[in-house]
């Protein structure tokens, strides 16, 4: 197994995940072939009881993407025209798709600047008599406070469905992630907390009668063979051999996502003497709940984000930007209504945040080569002397 470098670290390595595993991923890839149950077969059962169960709830429906357990989901619970969803203008454009599948109308809602997380007093002003459901984002993953979203809920009547796509086993005031509402969806694209080795989602329900219509959605709207009885059905289905990788990894997710968090951890104790320097790590409200998919900085001065991302580059570094382009101000969403200005936390946020290198295996040594690259590029463009930074 090939470890990269301290000069060579990339954004993600899936090799260290996968490699140890190679011959047991063969094994029930190899199951599979010889069972020949490719489509909605046993292993996406086992799949579907086994990560439902992880989430802390009853049912499980593999579709075969997280932007379609997003739109399938929300129609199993009911939404459709005529309803308005609330959702944050700081999230992946799948988000809004799957609001929009259903052809419910979007409520776009700020978020907060040090988390980056929907704003709640934001969704709350939002409310109208047509609103009906609230999606929040369990972004780079920590959970959107649940105490906080059932209150509101509660107070309102609204539906919670969970965007969880970044947030697999994450954890916050006593609550899963997934289990806070009538329904949540999970991404299982490769890069995620549990990735599958191509496209993958899932909706995780303790509401029989919204798993069952999910079932039925995701199968051509069929509730048996050759018998449809839903017109909003399509083909969304997780295949079985995805499923079976899925299976395999998961009981491995709750030790990569400790390995994330400790990763964490230690940038933030190597990045702390930057934020005089504008370099601000976002808060963490859930502790060790929180499963790290991504960790993001802000970037606010006096180094320019795209200067520190070519320097950090230069130094074989890579990086990314999640995201850089809020929805609302997407080309294919003007027609929503909404306009620059509408939501200043969102588009602050957008030229501001950087996501740094996070995987499980990274080693301490790498993050501080990131660190490292980091501080020479505030020192020269700040033209100070060289910034003392906490031992390693």
């Amino acid at each position: 197994m090939t470890i990269p470098s301290p000069s060579m670290i990339p954004f993600v390595n899936l090799t260290w995940q996968h490699g140890p595993l190679q011959e047991a991923i063969q094994g029930v890839v190899n199951a599979v072939i010889t069972q020949g149950d490719f489509v909605l077969g046993q292993a996406l059962a086992d799949f579907e009881a086994n990560f439902a169960a992880a989430c802390g709830t009853r049912f499980g429906v593999g579709v075969g993407c997280g932007t379609d357990a997003i739109a399938l989901g929300l129609t199993a619970c009911g939404i459709a025209p005529g309803d308005e969803v609330i959702l944050p203008a700081n999230t992946f454009v799948a988000t809004l798709i799957g609001v929009l599948r259903t052809g419910a109308t979007p409520v776009l809602v700020d978020c907060d600047r040090a988390t980056a997380l929907l704003d709640l007093a934001a969704a709350e002003r939002a409310i109208t008599p047509r609103t009906r459901a609230i999606v929040p984002v369990h972004l780079y993953g920590q959970m959107v406070s649940p105490l906080g979203l059932l209150e509101l809920a509660n107070r309102h009547g609204l539906m919670i469905f969970e965007d969880a796509a970044q947030a697999h086993l994450a954890q916050c005031e006593g609550y899963t992630a997934g289990s806070i509402g009538v329904g949540a969806a999970f991404s299982f694209y490769p890069s995620k907390n549990l990735g599958a080795l191509g496209d993958g989602g899932m909706v995780v329900t303790t509401d029989e009668g919204v798993a069952e219509r999910a079932r039925s959605l995701r199968n051509y709207g069929a509730t048996r063979k050759y018998y449809h009885t839903d017109p909003q059905g399509t083909n969304s289905r997780l295949d079985t051999l995805q499923a079976a990788v899925l299976n395999l990894k998961l009981p491995h997710l709750a030790g990569w996502n400790q390995a994330r968090y400790a990763i964490a951890q230690h940038y933030d104790r190597r990045l702390a003497p930057l934020a005089d320097h504008g370099l601000l790590t976002l808060r963490n409200d859930a502790g060790s709940g929180h499963v790290y998919h991504l960790y993001v900085v802000r970037v606010t001065g006096p180094t320019s984000r795209a200067i520190l991302q070519a320097q950090l580059t230069a130094a074989g570094v890579q990086t990314g930007i999640h995201y850089p382009i809020p929805c609302h101000l997407q080309p294919a969403f003007q027609d929503i209504g909404y306009r620059p200005g509408s939501f200043p936390v969102a588009e602050a946020l957008s030229q501001e945040i950087l996501s740094l290198p996070m995987y499980p295996g990274m080693t301490p040594e790498q993050v501080d080569c990131v660190v490292d690259a980091m501080v020479e590029a505030v020192s020269a463009a700040t033209s100070a002397q060289p910034l003392q930074v906490v031992n390693r």
